[in-house]
């Protein structure tokens, strides 16, 4: 399944005008939307509704994808993948971890 992320100036790896190092390929999906996007702020300039968190008990559905190769991690995944992509390994950006309260109700 291909899957598209939406936001602002996205690269090939999903990074956008607002994160765009080079670990910055992980997006995430909105449970408001069901479509990934690279970042709170590109979901907030491109959607037309205010964003949802994911709840604790979600955390099992697929709502991470690896820019890199497209793979599709649950939640829970996320958070034990030690700041690196399952499939391909390539490396996410540790401090995403500051943001987590904006998509996941903690």
């Amino acid at each position: 399944m291909s899957c598209s992320i939406l936001g602002i100036q996205i690269d090939e790896n999903g990074r956008c005008a607002h994160y765009a190092t080079a670990l910055d390929i992980v997006a995430i999906k909105f449970k408001c939307c069901n479509r990934y996007f690279a970042c709170h702020a590109c979901h907030e300039a491109v959607a037309s509704h205010p964003a949802e968190r994911w709840e604790e008990e979600e955390f099992d559905c697929k709502a991470i994808l690896c820019g890199q190769c497209k793979e599709e991690m649950t939640i829970r995944q996320y958070f034990s993948c030690n700041s690196k992509c399952l499939n391909c390994k390539a490396p996410f950006n540790p401090k995403c971890k500051a943001h987590w309260n904006l998509y996941l109700n903690l």
